[in-house]
């Protein structure tokens, strides 16, 4: 992922650099956070810097799931200059995109403290960033649900449809060797059946408060409980205060906005 961020944002070669600065000019940065934030990132902007200016330092300040007021320094980098500042906006756009991934995170963790729901992420991410996108909902406080469609098992809509019903989805997902099963359920109805199927983990899909109590009082126990689809800032403490047990959110990862993180430089 470095590489070809790298690659595309370099070129064949940082031409304004290499026509300004000097070739022996060093310079000293500082990454200084413009707003408060949770860090998430740093590991990837320091490889950033070392693979195009292997002579250089960088030194964090903070570590990755900090909470960092505005003003506070997030780390500093040290060397040649043409490297530097080659490196600055790759390495820069790494740690302000997950930094904001995992600050939008926290305040969705902070919102259901007390409430005993987990805040989960999705696949709802940048094809060829999720892995690092994920790390930093967990910086944020988040926990990771499947990476990948070989983690685990979710029988969704359409994969009922082509089964007919969601007992015959489950008893093929069993005959398959498969177990740990969940199923993506709209109705009480499919909640229903999906207990009697003896699904592990039921999703609620798009349910309202209202709606979502009675489904976990037909669960009843009988399986680990998902709410999902449309869970936002202002709606997430009603909905973990349903008693469900996981709560996930594609906005952490799909809407997150970078947070803004300066980075000047001085002639050392």
């Amino acid at each position: 992922m470095i590489d070809a961020a790298i690659a595309e944002d370099i070129g064949a070669g940082d031409i304004t650099s290499q026509a300004l600065i000097p070739a022996g000019e060093r310079y000293h940065g500082t990454l200084r956070a413009r707003e408060d934030m949770v860090v998430a990132g740093l590991a990837v902007a320091e490889r950033v810097f070392s693979k195009i200016e292997p002579g250089c330092t960088f030194q964090t300040n903070t570590q990755d799931g900090e909470r960092l007021k505005a003003g506070g320094v997030v780390a500093e980098a040290r060397g040649p200059a043409r490297g530097l500042l080659t490196a600055e906006r790759t390495a820069l756009n790494f740690v302000q995109h997950l930094s904001g991934i995992a600050t939008v995170t926290r305040a969705y963790v902070d919102l259901i403290d007390g409430t005993g729901a987990i805040l989960l992420d999705t696949r709802k991410t940048i094809p060829g960033l999720r892995v690092l996108e994920k790390y930093a909902t967990a910086m944020g406080g988040a926990t990771n649900h499947r990476m990948r469609l070989d983690d685990a098992v979710l029988i969704k809509d359409n994969h009922i449809a082509v089964s007919g019903s969601i007992a015959e989805a489950v008893k093929r997902t069993r005959d398959a060797g498969l177990s740990n099963i969940e199923v993506e359920c709209d109705t009480l109805d499919q909640v229903q059946e999906a207990v009697d199927a003896g699904a592990e983990i039921i999703m609620f899909d798009n349910m309202d408060v209202t709606l979502l109590k009675k489904a976990i009082a037909l669960v009843n126990g009988k399986a680990k409980t998902e709410a999902s689809g449309g869970v936002n800032l202002d709606t997430i403490r009603a909905i973990a205060e349903t008693g469900v047990d996981t709560i996930s959110v594609g906005r952490i990862t799909q809407s997150a906005p970078a947070v803004d993180i300066g980075l000047d430089w001085l002639t050392e």
